[in-house]
């Protein structure tokens, strides 16, 4: 193997999943597709080994000839040369064909090189999954200061916090989400999570004897689906939004229902989605 510095490399079959593979777990690897014949190639490599050195470990530099390389071209459905297939976490999320200048490589380095926050975001992660849901708030907290318009690490930390139940704390942070950014699944998922988290210390057996004893007390009704939801209960949940509906439909705006498709929001792609959806239609007929 010939490495022309200590980030980028001649890659070939050989060292192919070792650099480009392993390696792109650790940091994004820029694979050149070149050939000694191509006019365009040496006009690109100088500068990629350039910023490789620059960047200093930021990425990795993986060089490979795809004229003796053919098995390796036709994997990454390689059409002409120089090709730039950048290569992250064992997937290619990034590409562009042809000599581009200097500031143009850059722009795409900068796409495809995490950003510190993003790198505290995966530590805070793994925080997470250990059970340190402090130090991953904390880690949090130093990734939005690095960062303060990625509204990733607020999602994050807003998550934590309905976990612990910091419910205030979690609603500042959705609150202060973008419109668009609050469209999201994942948003959207949180934001009826929150809602429903409010429930949480009520008293089953106390709203269902109000209920038995008067049956057309909405409020209880709405009051124990909601507790049955943040509970994790959630067909019965929307089993006693069903039986509002049926019962009374417009009852204070129409609220059972805003409260289940808070539910379906909450539930995402949980395949109960569809089948309830088709009960709450027919409810509504």
């Amino acid at each position: 193997m010939n490495t022309m510095s200590q980030f980028a490399f001649d890659v070939d079959s050989s060292n192919f999943q070792q650099i480009v593979i392993e390696g792109s777990k650790q940091a994004p690897v820029v694979v050149d597709f070149w050939a000694p014949w191509c006019g365009p190639c040496k006009m690109l490599k100088p500068i990629l080994e350039k910023l490789a050195a620059e960047y200093g470990g930021k990425f990795i530099l993986a060089k490979i000839n795809s004229d003796q390389n053919q098995g390796l071209a036709a994997q990454f459905a390689v059409r002409g040369i120089p090709s730039v297939k950048a290569v992250y976490k064992g997937k290619v999320v990034d590409e562009f064909s042809g000599a581009i200048p200097e500031s143009a490589v850059r722009e795409f380095l900068e796409r495809i090189i995490p950003s510190p926050a993003e790198e505290l975001r995966a530590q805070a992660a793994a925080q997470r999954a250990a059970g340190d849901l402090a130090g991953a708030l904390q880690t949090l907290a130093e990734a939005s200061n690095l960062d303060m318009k990625n509204e990733k690490v607020r999602l994050d930390a807003a998550e934590i916090l309905i976990e612990i139940g910091q419910i205030d704390e979690a609603r500042r942070l959705l609150d202060s989400l973008s419109p668009l950014t609050r469209m999201d699944a994942r948003a959207s998922q949180l934001i009826a999570r929150l809602n429903f988290a409010r429930a949480q210390g009520g008293d089953e057996a106390a709203l269902r004897a109000r209920i038995e004893a008067a049956p057309e007390d909405m409020d209880s009704r709405l009051q124990l689906a909601n507790l049955l939801v943040a509970q994790g209960r959630h067909a019965e949940g929307m089993d006693e939004l069903l039986a509002m509906i049926e019962r009374d439909k417009n009852w204070n705006e129409g609220v059972a229902r805003t409260t289940m498709l808070s539910v379906f929001n909450l539930l995402g792609t949980d395949p109960r989605v569809a089948h309830y959806r088709r009960k709450l239609a027919s409810a509504l007929n």
